[in-house]
């Protein structure tokens, strides 16, 4: 009896937990083999699925750097995995990426994880389709025109001169990621929200500041929306940054007229549902208005922190901009004497933008984009499946890319006129995306971040306080350890 009460006990807590799994791990193979088309005869990509439901999920958000590139390493440019609750494709590589970008509508649609979906809303640009994203892709690059552009430079320099100024007379270390986003934050709330600088808006920037911190932490997660998961806090953040821009969208829709020099992003917004047939609802307008300043302030902060970096660890960069600055008027000790900014001078500033693109390259803000397989189509010699999704990579398609030399180098020569490597690929370059959905305020950044670059080589020299930092990625690029950096006023002799 005893014997037999020992038998029991161990297949039901070894044998029986054992075979359910293996039944499980059984059934995910065939699901997963299932996936592929049989009318179509290529092969699907190399590549493993994972555990059972969960895919790689788990692997991909804790090791994100290692995983990756353990996965390059042993599949190649192209691999299956799963994801986020959906079997996907991995891609990388210019002429992979190409024909994704450009087969957007025919081969591929947007389509990000359930959990972005969810936390950002069906209303935001880069969640819409075909006419509707056309139509709303128009309306904000209002905001992003040539003469808006122009409106904007004063509070850019405003702000990032405050800014500069602070870390100047603080005489310690200041931790550079933060500031950044605290920095880029301000910057977005006033031009693309029309939140003015009281004291009353510099608290509600805190409070947004720190809801945003929360949301972005969990807008890559698991889709289970229960107390305490990753999308139950992404949402309840989510709720708080709706709650803060409800209140100026009602403030708005009451003045009427803006009382800036400029109209905002939103207040274009506003105006376009008041005169369109199909007028946006008001969870459209806080939703189109969380992602202008998600793409606002997120993307640029880590470029900017990037920037400070590179520049950090290549003085000799620093100097070639400054002899930039001075001989187009921009470099002088006395600040009356330099010349008022705008976007053709900016424009003059070659070098200085070269090593803007430079930072983008090594170091693009975004890994890479997401879409959705909307038939089954080959791509060099491997089937992608109807209905699996497909994320191209920016930044491992930087890496791969065979065009540019000694490409682990920081050297903004390469993208200077007369050098072979500025226009030899168009697809090896990518960090605003491409096709029909390339980033809609990419003129916005580059301007943002040239005038950052005046403001700071002309004003400072810096050192990194522990050198050369570790790098991660959630949802963008950012230093594990903030880039704690001493600054020091800039004596003006070159």
């Amino acid at each position: 009896m005893v014997l037999f009460t020992l038998c029991a006990t161990f297949l039901c807590t070894f044998v029986l937990p054992l075979s359910l799994f293996l039944a499980a791990v059984k059934l995910w193979e065939v699901y997963c083999i299932s996936g592929r088309d049989p009318s179509c005869e290529k092969p699907l990509p190399p590549g493993s699925m994972g555990l059972p439901f969960l895919g790689e999920t788990l692997q991909l958000v804790l090791q994100r750097y290692k995983f990756l590139k353990m996965k390059v390493r042993k599949y190649g440019h192209i691999y299956k995995t799963h994801l986020f609750g959906s079997p996907t494709v991995r891609i990388m590589g210019a002429e992979n990426v190409k024909q994704i970008l450009l087969g957007e509508h025919k081969l591929v649609s947007v389509q990000w994880p359930a959990s972005v979906r969810t936390i950002l809303g069906a209303g935001c640009l880069s969640s819409l389709h075909d006419s509707e994203h056309k139509h709303r892709k128009r309306v904000i690059l209002k905001a992003f025109s040539r003469e808006a552009l122009e409106n904007y430079i004063p509070v850019m320099g405003e702000e990032i001169r405050a800014r500069v100024r602070r870390w100047l007379e603080s005489g310690s270390c200041v931790l550079v990621y933060p500031e950044m986003k605290s920095l880029m934050f301000g910057i977005a709330m006033r031009i693309l929200l029309g939140f003015e600088p009281t004291h009353a808006n510099r608290q509600t920037q805190q409070q947004l500041i720190e809801a945003f911190e929360e949301m972005i932490r969990n807008l890559f997660s698991l889709p289970i929306d229960v107390p305490f998961s990753g999308l139950y806090r992404g949402l309840k953040a989510r709720n708080v940054i709706h709650a803060k821009i409800e209140e100026n969208i009602r403030k708005k829709v009451a003045k009427r007229e803006p009382t800036g020099q400029f109209k905002d992003a939103l207040q274009l917004l506003i105006e376009h549902s008041e005169k369109s047939d199909q007028p946006l609802r008001l969870q459209e307008l806080k939703e189109s208005a969380t992602e202008l300043l998600f793409g606002g302030h997120e993307t640029t902060a880590s470029t900017a922190t990037s920037l400070v970096t590179f520049l950090a660890l290549h003085p000799e960069v620093v100097q070639k901009v400054r002899r930039e600055l001075q001989e187009q008027g921009l470099l002088s000790s006395d600040t009356k004497e330099n010349k008022q900014i705008t976007i053709e001078l900016l424009e003059q500033l070659k070098y200085t933008g070269s090593v803007i693109k430079e930072t983008l390259r090594l170091s693009p803000p975004v890994p890479g984009g997401f879409r959705v397989a909307l038939k089954t189509f080959v791509l060099n010699g491997y089937q992608i499946p109807k209905g699996w999704n497909v994320i191209y990579s920016i930044c491992d398609t930087h890496d791969v890319a065979t065009n540019f030399s000694r490409k682990d180098e920081f050297n903004p020569d390469r993208f200077m006129e007369g050098c072979p490597e500025k226009d030899s690929c168009r697809f090896s370059y990518i960090p605003f995306g491409g096709g029909s959905r390339c980033c809609v305020g990419k003129e916005f950044a580059k301007i943002l971040l040239k005038i950052f670059t005046v403001e700071l080589v002309r004003t400072c020299d810096w050192e990194l306080l522990n050198g050369p930092p570790t790098m991660k990625t959630n949802p963008t690029v950012y230093p594990v350890d903030n880039l704690p950096t001493k600054f020091t006023p800039f004596p003006y002799k070159i």
